[in-house]
């Protein structure tokens, strides 16, 4: 019933139209030539005639579209749009540790993350909460051994660094017995992550340096490129347009540097703020932010633990801190000289300026040089990621 109405209505569009093209059209026929005023008013009529036809046309396929949406009306309720977890270089977080099967790597076609952890996981592509099975620490270990992702190999400079984004550790990470195994999967967990963070920090870097340049020259900056400045501004706490403070500010932290300060502040990834909330570098906060109250707070006391939703999102708030907050101007500074001077960013260096991150002061310093010096994180500080997000 309803195709024959729609058909019905298409027909009678289209007999108007050629009812009204007959007309004039079929007034033209035998010998008779026209005059001038003749053809211009029958020209006019012509016009008009197609104006009507069209708007005929027009007005029956309206019709049509109308009655198949009434015959086939549309689901109720709105569709969820499609949502990346993580939103700037990297395509995928391994939410709650998971490692979905879906996932395959692009350079091994044939082997996926679901083959190199014998244990069931769930899909990459849906919402995956705290309650989510996630992958233990001896299951973690056996895929990085797979994956031939060796700490090691990576120190040595053999290697670079797989993009493995895991959204959380193993809740039994603190189980391992071996206290060398449980170093190397927390390093190896992390160091894609702190690549990840200062990958973005240089991209902002370079279009910064980008800005600089084309100021220099005269030209004025777009738009967009003025709205990015001035958010930029905000987020680093610097006057708005100030490309030069920026560009002391907006800069990687060493990996070797990240690492230590992660170990040190987690216990090794096994703290309680890592467990609940995945804060690996322990930044208060005083604002009404989720975080987590330490168990040893001091009575009138108000600070928290800042959590997270995940540890990449740790990650960038610690690079952030020591990037914008006035207590590591001095670091901002090294760091700055460093480069004048033409010398790598060296994490160790860096740590000296770090007094004031810990109440500890010296003895925090000491503590970071030696997690630095006896696993050998110096070396880390050259590592790359390469290859597709797995």
């Amino acid at each position: 019933m309803g195709l024959k109405l729609i058909f019905t209505t298409i027909f009678s569009s289209l007999s108007a139209v050629d009812s009204e093209w007959g007309g004039p059209l079929q007034k033209q026929t035998g010998s008779e030539k026209p005059t001038r005023v003749g053809f211009l008013k029958q020209f006019s009529v012509m016009n008009m005639t197609f104006e009507r036809g069209a708007l005929s046309l027009v007005g029956g396929l309206v019709i049509a579209l109308v009655s198949v949406a009434a015959l086939h009306p549309p689901a109720a309720g709105t569709a969820k749009p499609v949502y990346s977890v993580l939103q700037r270089a990297e395509a995928l977080v391994l939410s709650s540790g998971l490692l979905p099967r879906a996932m395959i790597a692009a350079a091994e076609p044939e082997r996926s993350m679901g083959d190199l952890i014998d244990m069931d996981v769930a899909s990459g592509d849906t919402d995956i909460g705290p309650t989510d099975v996630v992958a233990s620490a001896s299951s973690l270990s056996d895929a990085f051994g797979r994956m031939g992702y060796k700490l090691d190999s990576v120190i040595e400079g053999s290697q670079p660094v797989p993009r493995l984004f895991l959204s959380s550790l193993p809740n039994d990470l603190s189980q391992v017995a071996e206290n060398s195994e449980r170093k190397e999967i927390f390093f190896r967990s992390v160091l894609p992550l702190v690549l990840q963070a200062n990958e973005e920090i240089l991209a902002d870097r370079r279009r910064l340096w980008k800005l600089r340049y084309q100021t220099r020259l005269g030209q004025k900056a777009g738009p967009a490129d003025r709205l990015w400045l001035q958010v930029m501004g905000e987020m680093y706490r610097v006057k708005r347009g100030d490309i030069d403070a920026l560009l002391t500010r907006i800069d990687i932290v060493p990996p070797s540097l990240a690492l230590a300060q992660a170990a040190e502040e987690s216990g090794w990834g096994t703290s309680r703020f890592v467990r609940e909330g995945n804060a690996m570098f322990g930044q208060w906060t005083f604002s009404s932010k989720k975080g987590l109250v330490p168990t040893d707070r001091e009575e009138g006391k108000t600070h928290k633990v800042r959590a997270f939703d995940s540890l990449i999102d740790s990650v960038r708030a610690y690079a952030l801190n020591l990037n914008s907050n006035r207590a590591y101007r001095e670091l901002r500074r090294e760091r700055a000289q460093l480069r004048r001077n033409g010398n790598a960013i060296d994490g160790r260096i860096l740590a000296g300026t770090l007094k004031r991150y810990s109440q500890r002061g010296e003895a925090y310093i000491v503590g970071l040089r030696g997690l630095i010096d006896s696993n050998g994180l110096s070396s880390l500080d050259d590592a790359r990621l390469v290859g597709p997000t797995i």
